[in-house]
């Protein structure tokens, strides 16, 4: 039998152990964290429960105009609060929840549990170091490392759990900030800033860049900077904070030009490093690159044989859906099966702000440079029926096809079902369908799906 020994319980480490087990191997998992990881514990499922709230809290805020009162008053965000030590609680006792439902899964299907922390011994063998502190050698055949990433962070701004975060600790607050300062405009940044001006922080994001969001659509990005000039949260843009202080009972951000943002806490959210430390990478002839990312290619093969990477660790669009697929990949490639290596291209994503920004396949960018020929349509959904009966006033379906084959090629949602309404669109571009097959597919009406079968149809060519 196989013996296939995986450090880290991520989704990358999690997922490729059910596969591995599910083509007959042997498997040792070994974690130090927890089951789920960071995706599970303290990133993706905490942060989206959070989000959940700060939704419910927005959405009722702009009800007024569907007729809701509050106590008799229009519904207005001045007359709700939230009782953040409660909202907080239920992030931890979800995460956790989820947590023991993947461990259960896990040991159903006989995977090997090890609570401690491994490291390579060679090409063929992990060294375990446990929780109880003693000390075991897995032999292996196949190895996989999915160990994960952690928040970056800044020595002159290093977090300190009470007033100067980072995005693993915010749920340990009592109360909701007073005036939160969030650093970096990225992913992180945008969906903290878009949740705690939600429950009703007063927030002021500050963005190194001349826009938030610049890795997506550009389009997309100039939603959400309006809806966020309308509801009053601040963007001071092109800025770059240097040091970060506490001061009374705040906090105090130098920016490079000078200017000093005084709030009550501060949310430092500037990218992630990798959990590749004391692996024994080197001496196993794993390579990583400058930023001690293990480089991997498209079947999530290390650079020596029988060694495979996944998730965070190897830089690749660091999101947990992208983890767990090249988990399942390396273990279907390892284990001889029928294997697809990664496509970029195929892999879709959200931004979990307010609006949602959700995307798949090929960019405005890649439009604007050359990369392929095409056209492109943008459809607001301000128009959608169902999304007029919803006073849903912001976002719009986009949709890029290549020219002559119609083929899509790329696609973005703005809106509040973003997530959900993108999948359409990735099964359109994984099974190489032109913008008339999805045209001519019934949806519903009303739906906000609606829209994107309409924005297909605009860009129908007539043939003679």
């Amino acid at each position: 039998m196989t013996a296939v020994v995986i450090i880290g319980g991520g989704p990358g480490g999690y997922e490729a152990a059910l596969v591995a087990r599910q083509l007959g191997a042997d498997v040792t998992l070994v974690d130090s964290d927890g089951v789920g990881g960071s995706a599970v514990l303290t990133d993706c499922v905490p942060s989206k429960t959070l989000i959940a709230t700060a939704n419910v809290m927005m959405t009722t805020a702009e009800s007024s105009g569907l007729g809701v009162l509050l106590d008799g008053q229009e519904a207005a965000a001045h007359l709700l609060s939230v009782n953040l030590a409660t909202v907080n609680a239920r992030v931890k006792s979800l995460a956790a929840s989820q947590s023991d439902d993947i461990r259960a899964s896990l040991i159903r299907e006989g995977v090997r549990l090890v609570r401690g922390k491994g490291r390579l011994n060679g090409a063929n063998s992990v060294l375990v170091e446990t929780a109880e502190g003693g000390e075991y050698t897995y032999r292996a055949d196949t190895i996989l490392i999915a160990t994960g990433a952690r928040p970056r962070q800044l020595h002159n701004a290093m977090p300190d759990g009470e007033r100067i975060l980072n995005w693993e600790q915010v749920y340990d607050l009592a109360e909701v900030p007073e005036r939160l300062i969030v650093v970096g405009s990225g992913v992180t940044g945008a969906e903290f800033a878009s949740a705690y001006h939600g429950l009703g922080s007063s927030v002021v994001l500050i963005s190194s860049r001349d826009r938030v969001l610049p890795g997506e659509d550009p389009d997309a990005a100039r939603v959400l900077e309006e809806v966020w000039e309308r509801r009053g949260l601040e963007v001071i843009s092109r800025a770059r904070a240097v040091a970060v202080r506490r001061e009374g009972e705040g906090v105090v951000v130098e920016l490079e030009d000078g200017r000093l943002i005084e709030g009550s806490h501060v949310l430092m959210a500037v990218g992630s490093i990798p959990n590749t430390e004391m692996l024994g990478l080197a001496g196993a002839g794993v390579d990583t690159n400058a930023n001690g990312f293990i480089r991997v290619d498209r079947v999530s093969r290390t650079s020596t044989r029988g060694i495979y990477a996944a998730g965070d660790c190897t830089g690749v669009l660091m999101l947990a859906s992208v983890a767990a697929m090249q988990g399942r990949i390396a273990m279907w490639h390892a284990l001889g099966d029928a294997v697809q290596p990664l496509d970029r291209h195929l892999v879709s994503s959200t931004v979990f702000t307010d609006p949602e920004i959700a995307t798949v396949g090929l960019t405005q960018q890649d439009l604007d440079d050359g990369e392929f020929r095409g056209d492109v349509v943008i459809l607001p959904l301000n128009k959608n029926a169902r999304a007029k009966m919803q006073e849903q006033h912001d976002g719009f379906v986009k949709i890029l096809c290549r020219r002559g084959s119609r083929l899509i090629a790329g696609a973005v949602v703005v809106g509040a079902n973003a997530s959900e309404l993108i999948h359409v669109l990735t099964v359109a571009i994984n099974q190489r369908l032109t913008v008339d097959e999805l045209a001519g597919a019934f949806t519903v009406y009303p739906s906000l799906s609606g829209s994107i079968a309409e924005a297909a149809r605009h860009l129908h060519i007539h043939s003679d």
